[in-house]
């Protein structure tokens, strides 16, 4: 499970490595984004009908409705912003958006936590030779409209990421789960491939080829260095 990543590409950055045209980008000044939580709003690559790549704003966690068991009313809604593999082609929840709708989640590092009171948080990213190499996420979005709790009216787009079973570097702290990460060369594949061709492409990235970049308590963003807690 991954509830806790970082993008800290800017745009242009963005449409070089994923290959999306300038008209196709709907970010706008897109900031650094140093931690990046369940219902938060982060940046994902699409694919429109006609082929082209879009790149575009999502709200982390298909959203699953939820009303208060005393009132009856609408609450806030809970944020589902994690597709097992092993669900994905089985459960109606996440089947559809997989067979249609897969999309690329750009990423500088993800976090995962590793006990409690305190928790130590661990950034991991993928090697190269920039301090926070950019990579993407295996991921599947579906659009959202509807009541957002408290009477509010949303229409957005809304994202999941995939995880799968853990390597050897991230099984040390998440002995389960992790984001599923994509070499560059899949990407066209895990956009526009059939499902089977998809789903071959989610398998444990190679722990040679990741990084921690940092680890310690209170370590709930990152931002390329420790924040005194950190070791």
């Amino acid at each position: 499970m991954c509830n806790l990543y970082s993008n800290t590409m800017p745009a242009a950055a963005m449409r070089q490595l994923f290959s999306i045209d300038a008209a196709q980008d709907a970010l706008g000044n897109a900031e650094p984004l140093l931690a990046i939580f369940p219902k938060g709003m982060a940046p994902i690559v699409g694919m429109s009908d006609d082929g082209t790549r879009w790149l575009q704003n999502a709200h982390w966690g298909f959203v699953m409705p939820q009303v208060s068991k005393k009132t009856g009313k609408p609450i806030q809604p809970k944020a589902v912003n994690n597709a097992r593999d092993d669900k994905l082609r089985t459960s109606s929840f996440w089947k559809k958006s997989f067979e249609e709708r897969r999309c690329l989640i750009p990423a500088t590092s993800f976090c995962e936590a590793k006990g409690r009171n305190p928790a130590t948080y661990v950034w991991f990213g993928a090697t190269g030779d920039e301090p926070r190499p950019p990579f993407a996420l295996a991921g599947i979005w579906r659009a959202y409209k509807g009541n957002y709790g408290g009477g509010d009216l949303r229409e957005m787009i809304t994202s999941s990421m995939v995880t799968t079973t853990p390597n050897a570097l991230t099984k040390k702290t998440h002995p389960d789960r992790m984001p599923a990460i994509l070499a560059p060369e899949d990407y066209a594949q895990w956009l526009t491939g059939s499902p089977d061709e998809a789903f071959d492409l989610i398998q444990p990235f190679p722990a040679e080829r990741m990084v921690i970049h940092q680890q310690g308590e209170g370590l709930k963003s990152d931002h390329g260095g420790f924040d005194g807690n950190g070791s």
